[in-house]
C-alpha cells in the first residue's frame, strides 16, 4: 500500500518542490502551508509521516511534532536550515522520527524516508503480533470463546462494578449432558465438533455486554451483567432450547442437550462462593433429569 506523507511549509517554492519529487516516486502526498493548517487537516485525514520545517509563521513545527505525537499516530520527520539553533536531540525529545538540514537533498530526503517507512511498518507488525499474543493469551484455542483464566479476571471486574454501581450480576455454568460418552462412541474429532457448534450457539443468545468463557473440558460459563436471577433463567433457558433444537438436527445419532446452572452475586461474597453456587445449581439440574436449567438464590 501507498505510503500517504504531508508536507508542511511556509516556503511555497520548497513545499511544492518536495511534494512534486514525492509524487514522481508514486507517493500520495499533501501539503500545508502552516503548522496550524496541517494540524487542521489531521482531525479529517490520515497520513503516515509529516515531513515538516520547524522555523514557520505561526506555531513552529517542533511546538506541532509535540502536538501530533501526543494525537496521532504518524512519523515525523523535520527540516531545517538553522543548525546552530535546533538539534537533533531537540527535535527526537518532541518526537521527531528524523531531522534533515537544508538545503535538502532529494536522495538524502527519499532514505530517510524509507527508513522512517521501515520501521514504521516493523512497529506495526510487532504491535498487531503482540495483540495476537495476548488475544491468544485469553482465547480457548478450541471454542474460540475466552478462557477460564479471563473469566476470572473478568468475573473480579464485573463484581467491582457491582460494588460501585450496585446493578445484579449473574452467571451461568453450562455442562454438555452425556458428554463423555458421546466421545467415547463417536471420538474426540467429534467431540471437539460438538463444543466448537455449542460455543458458537451459547454467543448466538447473548447480548453484547454479556461475555461466554469455556470453562474447561465440556463446562461453559456466561457472565450477564446488569441481570438479575429471573432474567438469566429466561436467558438459559433460550440457550437450552438452541442447543436441543439446533446442534447436529440433521443426525438424530448425534442428540446432546445441556444443563444449566444460574445463579445472581451476593454482596460481599468470594468470586469462589460465586462460582461454586452456579456449580451446584448445575448439579441440580443434571441431578433433576439435565436438559433443564435450575437456579440457586443466594
Amino acid at each position: 500500500m501507498t505510503a500517504s506523507i504531508l508536507i508542511v511549509d511556509d516556503d511555497h517554492a520548497v513545499r511544492n518542490s518536495i511534494q512534486e519529487f514525492l509524487t514522481i516516486l508514486e507517493f500520495d502526498t499533501y501539503s500545508a502551508d502552516s503548522a496550524e493548517s496541517a494540524l487542521t487537516f489531521l482531525e479529517t485525514r490520515h497520513v503516515d509521516v509529516i515531513i515538516t520545517d520547524i522555523i514557520m509563521n505561526g506555531m513552529d513545527g517542533l511546538q506541532m511534532t509535540k502536538i501530533v505525537k501526543d494525537k496521532y499516530d504518524v512519523d515525523i520527520i523535520v527540516i531545517t536550515g538553522y543548525t546552530g539553533n535546533y538539534s537533533y536531540e531537540d527535535a527526537i525529545e518532541k518526537g521527531a522520527d528524523d531531522f534533515i538540514f537544508k538545503p535538502v537533498r532529494f536522495e538524502e530526503l527519499l532514505l530517510r524516508l524509507k527508513r522512517v517507512l521501515r520501521e514504521r511498518a516493523l512497529t506495526q507488525e510487532r504491535t498487531l503480533m503482540l495483540e495476537r499474543l495476548k488475544e491468544l493469551a485469553i482465547t480457548d484455542d478450541l471454542t474460540k470463546l475466552y478462557n477460564s483464566r479471563h473469566f476470572y479476571n473478568q468475573l473480579e471486574n464485573e463484581i467491582n462494578r457491582y460494588k460501585r454501581y450496585q446493578r445484579p450480576l449473574s452467571l451461568l455454568l453450562i455442562d454438555v449432558d452425556h458428554f463423555k460418552e458421546y466421545n467415547d462412541t463417536y471420538g474426540h474429532l467429534e467431540g471437539d465438533k460438538v463444543l466448537f457448534n455449542i460455543a458458537k450457539l451459547i454467543k448466538s443468545c447473548l447480548r453484547t455486554m454479556d461475555t461466554a468463557y469455556r470453562y474447561g473440558g465440556e463446562e461453559f460459563t456466561v457472565i450477564l451483567p446488569e441481570t438479575t436471577c429471573n432474567a438469566a433463567m429466561m436467558v438459559s433457558e433460550r440457550i437450552n432450547k438452541v442447543v436441543k433444537d439446533d446442534l447436529f438436527i440433521e443426525d438424530d445419532k448425534k442428540d446432546l442437550s445441556v444443563s444449566i446452572g444460574v445463579t445472581e452475586y451476593l454482596p460481599g461474597e468470594l468470586v469462589t462462593e460465586f462460582v461454586r453456587r452456579a456449580d451446584k445449581a448445575m448439579y441440580i439440574a443434571k441431578e433433576g433429569g439435565r436438559n433443564r436449567t435450575s437456579f440457586l438464590l443466594p
